[in-house]
């Protein structure tokens, strides 16, 4: 699209990316500068609020595990008042809008309102953690192919996840939101066929100056998983691929400590 794609009254829903700013799209850049209210989330650091120019609305509508600030349909009325204000919009959304985002619910609300509404990719976690920590996550002859994974369920529950399809040989696994999930992750797994020597990378505040990624083995993905991420947010890449990488993390993990000993107990 053309620089005159933000006509008042138009909504984008912007990808952050997974936290450095330098991640960001020219695009993603060049919309944040002209929004007259941008609407962000909770993992949506400060370094990237700064590119927000001084006058223009900023509202904070960010979801974290347990802590919501606004429900979704709030947000979604939010959006459609100030598109049908005439303002231009800029949903702003950690990593990727389209991967594990709500963009889908925000999009359909505003078409149903009759406004204007575009998606502005962003880096996803997954390439990020990837990049960091010199893996590929479709290592020729080892992945042939790579799946993305919410490891986020309501508060209480199991995950409702096809644990045999997942634990199938030859692909690399990246669960998002996966911190509170790891034990459950590794014993379904493995439960399911999956060695437990399977290589695993925990990933933490992606992309970031405290960035943390540890490299381990799923039979020890739940104590790792402790001992590395106690608040932060988690991204957990299982699979032979990411095993390219452990000799590189173990010489330049920033704040991280790789864990040995026993598995878990099941």
């Amino acid at each position: 699209m053309q620089p005159d794609d933000f006509a008042p009254g138009t909504v984008w829903l912007v990808g952050a990316g997974p936290g450095d700013p330098e991640y960001l799209t020219m695009k993603a850049v060049r919309l944040i500068e002209r929004a007259d209210i941008v609407f962000y989330d909770a993992l949506v650091g400060p370094e990237i609020l700064n590119l927000i120019p001084a006058g223009t609305e900023r509202v904070p509508v960010g979801k974290r595990s347990g802590r919501h600030s606004q429900d979704q349909r709030t947000i979604d009325a939010m959006l459609v008042a100030a598109a049908t204000a005439g303002r231009r919009v800029v949903r702003l959304k950690g990593g990727d809008p389209s991967l594990f985002g709500r963009s889908n619910e925000e999009m359909e609300a505003l078409r149903t309102a009759r406004c204007a509404v575009h998606v502005c990719p962003g880096v996803t976690a997954a390439s990020a953690a990837a990049a960091s920590a010199g893996v590929s996550l479709s290592l020729r002859g080892v992945a042939r192919e790579v799946r993305f994974v919410t490891a986020h369920s309501r508060r209480g529950a199991a995950l409702d996840l096809d644990w045999h399809d997942l634990a199938r040989a030859g692909a690399t696994l990246a669960f998002y939101m996966g911190r509170d999930a790891a034990s459950e992750i590794s014993r379904q797994l493995i439960a399911n066929g999956m060695p437990g020597g399977t290589p695993v990378l925990i990933a933490c505040n992606v992309s970031l100056p405290h960035e943390m990624i540890l490299s381990t083995r799923l039979d020890l993905l739940g104590l790792a998983t402790r001992a590395l991420a106690a608040t932060a947010p988690t991204l957990i890449l299982v699979g032979e691929a990411v095993q390219a990488g452990s000799d590189r993390i173990g010489a330049t993990m920033r704040h991280a400590t790789p864990i040995v000993g026993q598995s878990e107990p099941p």
